[in-house]
């Protein structure tokens, strides 16, 4: 009978000296889906994926587990190793190489050789559209980084742990990489993707955890967050100069206002009562939009998703 998860983690820590990276987390990976690790820089999204892949040891709790397809990586790292494809938050491509040779190179570690490399290796380049021969530091952010999904995916893996895999690319090839992505989850790969575009999450992700100081805020699919926890729009005024001369509003029980650097978000499910308040507003001082996750993250922790710390 298959196994109803890909990764099981439960009560996880990780300290580096004092500082408490990741804090008696747990959450359950189901197989083909994509599960996502939101949160701001600090948050533990990192250093949880290294767990996960054995390259950081969890601290020594007789709670604390992580299951990865039926292996522990802290005490079987290399079966972990070789059923997970890694895509690191930099390229760290040999750029003396080729797109052929650092593959070629790669599948060696894999003990993937002759006929075998060389279909693997024509398969992937096909689909990641890439040039076999083109050398690495001719290639754009975007193609470098297909290559290093390509990379991962040499060994054929059932899970794929991706690192911000799109961070620094036009929306253009983020959008080119989400649609290589949907297609391997379609064939059932499992994924573990940390993130700090917000569409991306909501794209990709089937289930997600919202982190903060290394704990889960909160938990579930992306649609039913939006749904559940927040309201429906936000009117974001861009010069909170403006927040005298809508202050009167602001006491209404319908809404609810957060600032957030120099932005005063309005919250409502009453699209109307926004409207309303855009009257006293000059245009272009203002944007109404629909709720999202980031939304979402402010909510929960008061914290935008690329704050520091």
């Amino acid at each position: 009978m298959r196994q109803p998860y890909a990764i099981c983690a439960q009560n996880i820590h990780k300290s580096y000296g004092k500082t408490k990276a990741v804090d008696g987390l747990s959450f359950v990976v189901k197989q083909a889906e994509c599960f996502g690790l939101l949160g701001p820089n600090g948050a533990g999204k990192t250093t949880i994926m290294k767990m996960v892949y054995g390259k950081a040891e969890r601290d020594a709790r007789p709670e604390g587990v992580i299951d990865v397809l039926g292996f522990d990586p802290q005490y079987n790292p290399l079966n972990v190793r070789h059923i997970l494809g890694v895509v690191p938050q930099e390229d760290n491509l040999d750029e003396e190489l080729n797109v052929y040779q650092n593959l070629s190179l790669f599948a060696k570690f894999y003990g993937i050789s002759g006929t075998a490399a060389k279909t693997a290796i024509g398969h992937l380049i096909e689909m990641m559209e890439l040039s076999a021969h083109s050398k690495i530091r001719e290639l754009s952010g975007g193609m470098k980084r297909r290559l290093t999904i390509a990379r991962a995916l040499l060994n054929d893996p059932k899970i794929l742990i991706l690192d911000e895999p799109t961070t620094g690319l036009d929306p253009q090839v983020r959008h080119m990489i989400w649609d290589k992505l949907r297609l391997m989850k379609k064939s059932g790969i499992t994924m573990l993707l940390t993130t700090h575009y917000m569409e991306e999450a909501f794209q990709l992700c089937d289930n997600l955890i919202i982190m903060h100081k290394g704990q889960m805020v909160i938990e579930g699919q992306p649609r039913q967050l939006l749904q559940q926890s927040i309201e429906k729009y936000v009117l974001d005024i861009v010069n909170k100069d403006h927040a005298a001369e809508i202050g009167d509003c602001l006491n209404s029980p319908s809404i609810r206002a957060d600032m957030s650097r120099e932005t005063l978000h309005i919250y409502s499910d009453d699209i109307e009562a926004l409207n309303e308040i855009t009257t006293r507003l000059e245009p272009g001082d203002y944007f109404l939009r629909a709720a999202n996750l980031e939304d979402l993250f402010i909510k929960a922790t008061g914290r935008a998703l690329d704050d520091a710390g």
